[in-house]
């Protein structure tokens, strides 16, 4: 899981990779470091072309801020440039696991 430090490079990631999941969360949230590593390990089982990144919001306060992100942890998941799911403070990883499903499969159909 990659760490943003820039907004630019958020952004750029959003419009270059056509799958990118990124959570929001600090070094405070207790809640954000349990689910990272369950979360990587779902998403390289099962969604192995979608790219992981990481912003602690602690730390590139205007990172978060721009992208809405005012509760810790935030999920959002884009797909070519488009947003398709955002889960904010309690999500269930299963229910974000089933939600990527359909929108990976059309974008990575072989």
């Amino acid at each position: 899981m990659q760490n943003i430090e820039t907004l630019e490079e958020l952004e750029s990631l959003k419009q270059s990779q056509d799958a990118l999941l990124i959570l929001f969360g600090g070094k405070d949230c207790n809640v954000c470091h349990s689910i990272k590593p369950k979360l990587i390990d779902l998403m390289a089982e099962n969604y192995p072309k979608v790219m992981l990144v990481y912003v602690d919001c602690h730390v590139v306060t205007d990172v978060c801020s721009q992208n809405g992100v005012f509760t810790l942890p935030t999920l959002q998941v884009f797909f070519t440039g488009q947003r398709f799911i955002e889960e904010v403070r309690s999500f269930s990883l299963h229910k974000v696991m089933q939600d990527i499903e359909r929108p990976y499969t059309m974008v990575f159909s072989d």
